[in-house]
């Protein structure tokens, strides 16, 4: 069973780790996942050995309140916001209140070695016990608004499960008690009429370091939580995607109804500029839907009866009226929102280092700080030297910033994924994108549309009715994929009634048409007709290399003409293989066709290897046998018929796809059906891996460099020391330092960055003589496109044009050359 809690008390890494153990250590317990960053833990358990009440009393003896969320979202949520909110409140008025008494004390201890003007009752020596007192009281009044780290700090001292409160309240109360026993001796030594002893006490009062200490801790807290807070943008901004209300048909008429009220079969209106409440089926009406927000694709979607609507997009233009099919928690939305939460809670294997580090930091400060002190006492015989060093050791300590370095920028990877509709399950997903060797394409729905496109037709003899009607006709009644392709493409053309239909399995079609029967269908059914020829033969040959389907149209004597097609090449597929094959990624793409077509595909997107006559079933063996030779392997699919290969993969990417099926096999679900967004989130895992080596880099050289400081271990050579005020400004800007390099990830504009990679390559433009039709058009664009330097090439037929993009330089002679193949010829090659 798992259940989730939130979770209170928690201030540092070290209390996460301290829950996990403790946890961990129950019988019956399977998992646990503490979130530092959302004050959160999953846990699963054994509900027969374990319950409820035994998990939050193991949390409550560890020194922290657990709390089982409740099954109601709404609830949940705007518990967490208050809760959110008035903790940001409390933060901003201790800091408020801090600064306030902090300044006057700040000038009262600090006035004399900056310059600065004392008030003339306290500038003499019968004056310095007033001052003092001051002090005193000021500092007492800090310690006060901020006695929530002594609390939580001697608390779990006492429960021998120290965390940073502990470090903060033992510092800060150490450097007061020692004020107010040095007050203390002024006060007995004014007693006894020895005023000029008072005098040697004034440098030994650390009150206005206990005030910095409380102050700048309070003041890094809150703009840690602040900076934190804004780690979840993502996350809130794809709640504030659905509306709040929306127009629903009750007794037949549309009324304004809460989302949340919305059931299954509910009929909704949808006007101009309305966001759309849930998931569902257009009944009525037509428009364009700006979904940019799930999937990152800019363009509007144009909607009509039958087509699918999703909770969160846009309706730009018409209305609408659609039939509610998911509601609530099974919305498109609340799915995407349950993904990115889970992946933020969850910890990438990276911060395991970190967690461990963090189990045994603040015990260790402890043992060193006492070390320092003993060391210094024992060196210098200046109990007020020896001190100051020890506290400096407790305050600049920071846990905080080792476990704070890879959630926050797991958090914000995540959420900026989200953002461009890439939804990443996991943090271990995210990293593992980095290590990937090897990227595995499933063709059909990966690089190729799925549909068949014509791409070269040619009629070897004349026939009445016209060889397009002849087609059109044929195809009228066949449900095949590329029956339908044929059959749109000529839909313009005049019906023909066709006699005697029928299908011949594996080899085509026939029909009768004014008495004459016709024959439709690939080669084989041409030799099996004894009408292939040498013509035929060759154009099967030469088109199929190309990964062509040919379908031939004969009468009862000869061949009439063919029709060639093609599984068209997603916009991007080329573009995106080329920019990972720079990156040092091996390309493999796996296909059910025959090796002629396989390899036809390899060599038109650039890919390293094709796998052909691959069935469904098998796609997993490839997988393993990839793994077994040492790869990091990400296999990319719809996620439709491979989700074993998905699972098996070290890293599953599905494209394109909203199933169930993908999102379960699927680490990582890519909401366009775009092959770019592999480029985005290759790229989004490279730069979250950075920051967060960035981030346990500062951390680890922040502690390993700051604490022998702290020491004193420069004192001695250079006379460098930290005062502990300077000590718990460096702590608490650390902490601040690290969540502020994660949200840097923001910035990061993947649409541009995935499209960076145009800047790498060769454009050229060239004008071409001799093209007329789409048949022109079609031949050039084969023969450019066949080439393996060139990426993408396109023709414009009015301008007699084609615009070319290469992986590298291509001199014009070549370019005649392919050209010249094809039939045309090339007038000059410009680049722009």
């Amino acid at each position: 069973m798992k259940k989730s809690y939130d979770i209170d008390g928690m201030t540092c890494a070290s209390c996460q780790t301290t829950i996990e153990k403790t946890l961990k250590k129950q019988p019956g317990i399977r998992s646990v996942n503490v979130s530092l960053i959302n004050h959160s833990m999953e846990v699963e358990y054994d509900d027969e050995t374990t319950s409820n009440d035994d998990i939050t009393s193991a949390v409550r003896k560890s020194g922290y309140q657990a709390h089982a969320k409740s099954n109601d979202e709404e609830t949940d949520k705007t518990a967490k916001e208050n809760k959110n909110e008035i903790i940001a409140e409390s933060y901003k008025k201790r800091l408020i209140y801090s600064i306030v008494f902090f300044i006057p004390l700040f000038y009262l201890g600090m006035g004399n070695m900056l310059g600065l003007p004392l008030p003339v009752f306290m500038q003499e020596t019968q004056g310095l016990l007033l001052k003092v007192f001051t002090e005193l009281i000021l500092a007492s009044a800090i310690a006060l608004l901020n006695r929530s780290y002594f609390i939580s700090g001697f608390k779990k001292l006492f429960l021998r499960k120290p965390n940073m409160d502990t470090l903060i309240a033992v510092g800060s109360g150490a450097a007061l008690i020692y004020g107010i026993y040095v007050f203390a001796l002024m006060l007995y030594h004014a007693g006894q009429g020895n005023i000029a002893l008072i005098a040697m006490f004034r440098h030994e009062i650390y009150l206005d370091g206990a005030g910095a200490i409380l102050t700048f801790v309070t003041m890094g807290k809150y703009f840690e939580f602040k900076s934190k807070a804004k780690t979840n943008d993502s996350i809130r901004k794809l709640m504030e995607l659905a509306p709040d209300v929306s127009l629903v048909k009750k007794d037949g008429v549309f009324k304004e109804t809460k989302t949340e009220d919305i059931e299954k079969a509910d009929i909704i209106k949808i006007k101009p500029g309305m966001r759309i409440p849930v998931d569902g089926i257009v009944t009525q009406g037509s428009s364009d839907i700006d979904e940019s927000m799930l999937t990152g694709e800019p363009l509007p979607v144009a909607k009509k009866s039958g087509d699918g609507v999703y909770s969160g997009t846009v309706n730009t233009s018409g209305t609408l009226v659609f039939k509610a099919e998911k509601v609530g928690s099974e919305t498109t939305l609340a799915r995407i929102i349950e993904l990115v939460e889970n992946a933020q809670a969850s910890k990438a294997p990276i911060q395991r280092l970190a967690d461990t580090i963090s189990l045994y930091f603040v015990p260790a400060v402890l043992l060193i700080s006492l070390i320092t002190f003993t060391g210094w006492m024992i060196a210098s015989k200046d109990a007020s030297l020896a001190l100051s060093m020890g506290i400096t050791v407790l305050v600049i300590s920071c846990p905080c910033a080792l476990g704070l370095a890879t959630p926050v920028a797991v958090m914000v990877g995540t959420g900026k994924g989200a953002e461009n509709g890439v939804l990443i399950k996991s943090a271990e997903s995210l990293e593992n994108i980095h290590d990937i060797d090897t990227v595995v394409l499933d063709k059909t729905n990966t690089i190729t549309t799925g549909s068949f496109a014509i791409k070269d037709t040619e009629v070897f003899v004349s026939a009445k009715p016209s060889f397009a009607r002849i087609l059109k006709g044929l195809e009228a009644s066949s449900e095949h994929p590329i029956a339908k392709a044929i059959y749109h493409h000529f839909e313009d053309e005049a019906d023909l009634e066709i006699h005697d239909f029928n299908a011949l399995g594996g080899l085509g079609v026939k029909g009768t048409i004014d008495q004459t029967t016709y024959f439709l269908g690939n080669h084989k059914l041409m030799e099996k007709r004894d009408v292939a020829d040498k013509r035929t033969r060759a154009v099967n040959e030469r088109l199929s290399d190309a990964g062509m389907t040919i379908v031939y149209l004969t009468d009862d004597t000869s061949v009439l003409g063919y029709i060639a097609l093609q599984d068209e090449l997603k916009a991007h597929a080329k573009e995106t293989v080329t920019w990972l094959k720079k990156e040092g990624k091996n390309i493999i793409v796996l296909t059910g066709d025959n090796e002629r077509a396989g390899e036809a595909v390899r060599r038109s997107i650039g890919a390293d290897k094709v796998i052909s006559d691959v069935m469904p079933e098998e796609k997993e063996d490839v997988i393993k046998t990839l793994q077994k030779d040492g790869r990091k392997v990400a296999m990319v699919g719809d996620g439709i018929n491979d989700a074993i290969a998905l699972t098996r993969a070290d890293l599953g990417i599905a494209i394109g796809a909203g199933t169930d099926v993908a999102i379960e096999s699927a680490d990582i679900v890519l909401l366009n059906n775009d092959p770019a967004d592999i480029v985005k989130t290759v790229i989004l895992g490279e730069k979250t891996m950075k920051t967060i080596k960035m981030n346990l880099l500062f951390a680890f050289l922040y502690n390993v460099i700051g604490i022998p400081i702290a020491a004193g271990l420069l004192y001695p050579s250079l006379g460098i020391r930290l005062t502990p005020a300077l000590g718990a400004l460096a702590m608490s800007l650390s902490s601040v330092s690290v969540v502020l390099n994660a949200l840097r990830l923001y910035r990061v504009d993947l649409n541009k960055a995935s499209d960076s990679h145009d800047n790498q390559f060769e454009e050229y433009i060239v004008h071409i003589d001799g093209m007329t039709c789409d048949h022109c058009k079609m031949r050039v664009e084969n023969g450019l496109n066949a080439f393996e330097s060139i990426v993408s090439a396109s023709v414009n037929l009015k301008k007699n044009i084609a615009t070319i993009k290469s992986d590298k330089s291509i001199e014009d002679e070549t370019f005649k050359k392919v050209v010249g193949e094809a039939g045309y010829d090339v007038k000059k090659v410009v680049k722009p």
